[in-house]
Formats: C-alpha cells, sequence, structure tokens
C-alpha cells in the first residue's frame, strides 16, 4: 500500500511542475494541443509511461484538450510519491 505525501512535499512536488494544480486530494492538469491527433498522440505516449509505472491515471480528452488527475488509489484516492513521479513523466513528454 502507497502513503499519501504531507501537503508540504505536495507543495515542493508542484514547485517543479509548471501549470500543475492540487485540488480534491489530486494532481491536475490540462493540456491543448494543436488537434485531435496531437492529443491522442500524446495520451498514447501517456500511457506508455504509465504503464512502465504501473501507475494510471484518470484522464478526459475532448477534441484537442486532455486533462489528466492523478491520485493512488490503495492510499485512499491520496498524492503519493507515484503520482509525483508520473506527472512529472507527463511533462516531459508535452514539452
Amino acid at each position: 500500500m502507497s502513503k499519501p505525501l504531507p501537503l508540504k512535499k505536495i507543495k515542493s512536488a508542484l514547485a517543479r511542475l509548471p501549470g500543475w494544480t492540487f485540488e480534491r486530494d489530486a494532481l491536475a492538469k490540462a493540456y491543448s494541443f494543436k488537434d485531435f491527433r496531437a492529443a491522442m498522440a500524446f495520451m498514447l505516449h501517456v500511457g506508455f509511461e504509465a504503464e512502465a509505472l504501473n501507475h494510471h491515471p484518470e484522464w478526459t480528452n475532448v477534441y484537442n484538450r486532455v486533462a489528466v488527475r492523478l491520485n493512488t488509489h490503495d492510499a485512499g484516492g491520496k498524492v503519493t510519491a507515484k503520482d509525483v513521479a508520473l506527472a512529472g513523466r507527463i511533462e516531459k513528454l508535452a514539452t
């Protein structure tokens, strides 16, 4: 079982994750792309990273937008180090 991070560590992580926020016990960010194809390509690449970490996002896609929400189910739906790691990998893919 994963351990939830204290708020201080979450805030420290957010300082290294531009545009990410902490809301409703999750790390969250919305991305916009030039079109649907670019949004889907991003999701595909994130999917490979998520699978490598065995940690999967909650996300939605509408045309060129992808909203990502990360928390850890086996930690009671709280943010853990797994979420911070995946957010970092997602951010690298988006830049």
